[in-house]
């Protein structure tokens, strides 16, 4: 999974946003596993999957300051 873009995150619903959220938690679970047995490849992508996790609670925080 690559980098989410600002533009797609914003024109996902709200349940979209949770359902992402849950799925990179998942995978960063998953990468802490893989880094801890060795067999993780590709080491950034625990940086990213983190980045993009902040970044969607970004964007339902702002969401939720406009409503108000």
């Amino acid at each position: 999974m690559a980098q989410m873009k600002v533009e797609d995150i914003r024109a996902m619903s709200e349940d979209e946003m949770d359902d992402a959220i849950l799925n990179l938690k998942k995978e960063r679970f998953n990468l802490r596993f893989q880094r801890a047995t060795g067999q993780l490849e590709n080491t950034s992508r625990m940086r990213e999957a983190r980045r993009d996790i902040a970044r969607i609670k970004t964007i339902v925080a702002q969401q939720r300051a406009r409503k108000k």
